[in-house]
Order: C-alpha cells, then sequence, then structure tokens
C-alpha cells in the first residue's frame, strides 16, 4: 500500500491531526517539566487519569468530560500536599498517584472488571479516536500551548532557578499551578495517544532527547516538537503496516531518537 492510499482511510486522518497537536504540545510542556525536575508529575497524573475515566465509565458519562477537572484537581492536591504536609513533591506524587490507580481498581471492579474501553485507555488506542477527541484535542491543545506563550517569561525563570525568580518578586505559586494545571490536561489528551501506562515517556523523551544537542531553550523546544510530531508520525505508520500497538510503538520511536541523540553526542564529542 503507497502512502497516499494510506493517508485515504478517515481513522488514519484522523489520528495524524490529533497526534500531530498532542505531539507537539507534550514536547513543549514536558521541556518545562524536565528542567524542573518535576517531570515524573506526568506518571503520576496519568494514575489519577485511570481513577477519573474509570469514574466517567462508571457513571455512563464522556469519560474527558470527567477526567479534565478532576485531574487537574489532583495536580493542585499534588502542590498543596508538597507545601502543607512538608514532604516531597515525589512523595506527594507518590500519594495521589497510588489513590488514583486505587479508586480507578475499585471502580472497574464494581463494574464488573475492566471492560474494553477502560483497557482501551490504559495502553491506548489512537487509530479509533473519534471525531469529537479530535476537536477536544485541537481546541486544548491550542489553549494549553497559548498560555504557554502568554506566561513563557514567568516559566522560564521559575524552571532554571526558582529561589531567585522567588527573591525577585514573582509569584512561584502560582506559575506552579499553572504548570501543573497545564500538565494535567496534557496527560488527559495523551491518554488516547499512548495511553495511561506510557504517558510519562511522551512528555518526557522529546525533552530530554532534544537536550542532548540544544544550545538553547529556544532550539531545544523546536527540536523536542520536531521528535515528539516524528515519533507520531513514524509509529501511526509502523503500527499500521505491521499491525503493532500504537501506542508504544510511538514510545519506542521516541526512545531510538534519543539513543540515537545519545550516540551522536557521545562520538561527536569524542
Amino acid at each position: 500500500m503507497d502512502i497516499v492510499s494510506f493517508l485515504q482511510f478517515t481513522f488514519i486522518q484522523r489520528a495524524l491531526v490529533a497526534g500531530i497537536f498532542i505531539a507537539v504540545l507534550c514536547a513543549i510542556l514536558g521541556m518545562f517539566l524536565v528542567l524542573r525536575r518535576m517531570s515524573l508529575i506526568g506518571d503520576g497524573l496519568a494514575h489519577v487519569t485511570f481513577g477519573a475515566i474509570a469514574l466517567g465509565l462508571f457513571f455512563g458519562m464522556y469519560p474527558f468530560a470527567v477526567a479534565v477537572p478532576l485531574v487537574v484537581a489532583g495536580s493542585y492536591l499534588i502542590l498543596k500536599i508538597s507545601e502543607k504536609a512538608k514532604v516531597y513533591g515525589d512523595a506527594a506524587i507518590g500519594i495521589v498517584s497510588a489513590v488514583g490507580i486505587a479508586g480507578g481498581i475499585l471502580l472497574a471492579s464494581l463494574s464488573g472488571g475492566f471492560n474494553v474501553d477502560l483497557f482501551s485507555y490504559l495502553f491506548g488506542n489512537i487509530l479509533a479516536i473519534s471525531s469529537t477527541e479530535v476537536a477536544l484535542s485541537i481546541v486544548l491543545s491550542i489553549t494549553v500551548l497559548g498560555a504557554i506563550y502568554l506566561f513563557y517569561q514567568e516559566i522560564f525563570a521559575a524552571a532554571f532557578d526558582e529561589e531567585f525568580a522567588r527573591v525577585s518578586g514573582l509569584r512561584t505559586s502560582r506559575i506552579n499551578t499553572l504548570l501543573v494545571s497545564l500538565t494535567a490536561v496534557s496527560v488527559v489528551l495523551s491518554v488516547r495517544v499512548v495511553g495511561i501506562m506510557l504517558i510519562s515517556a511522551l512528555l518526557i523523551l522529546p525533552a530530554v532527547t532534544a537536550l542532548q544537542h540544544a544550545r538553547s531553550l529556544a532550539r531545544a523546544l523546536l527540536a523536542a516538537a520536531g521528535y515528539a510530531v516524528l515519533s507520531v508520525l513514524l509509529g501511526i505508520a509502523l503500527s499500521f503496516y505491521a499491525d503493532l500497538p500504537t501506542g508504544a510503538t510511538i514510545v519506542m520511536a521516541n526512545a531510538a531518537f534519543f539513543g540515537t541523540a545519545l550516540l551522536y553526542k557521545r562520538f561527536a564529542g569524542s
């Protein structure tokens, strides 16, 4: 089958459009999370997303409508536990993550076990994405990217030196709240692309790959977005032709780019 025939499939078109928007979003947001040493928050919020989606399916509601506000609330809870309970950020992530995944398992049990819908959210199925989910991905991606653009200088300052930014008068608590809230929305959007189990890879791998060679933040952001988009395009194509799980194939494509960047850095520097 040639490329023209491949692109004529409506479900492939939907997957490519949604995948590209979400890839760019996760790559740019993931860069700031990596620089802030907050990259594991994506994994924690993915577990909260599992519980939120299970709740939506349990009550017969649209999962994303339930997941977005609940996961945003979960991200805010992580911050508050870190501040008020005087525990490290990774411990706060672990607490909220454990509650989220346990809640999802309980709801799945009450509803008669892991049904097909919940299973697809666990491991991703971008080829089955609906037109409504594509539209939602585009709107929310543009909204989140717009927020990053508007608050770029503040996020940039807090990412590189939070203490100096605070002393300079920047309200870093608000920036942290904004950053984790945007991450929560991005995590929910990424569920259909790579699944709950692999979301953190979509946030981390393009960013760390770009950081291997980029010499400025602007170049790193562009490179990360490029790697993310290429991995989605390659992952969708390979999974279609080789009959492989799409989410896992996208993540492995990201991992291949990262490995190549590491090798290039090693041999180019020697």
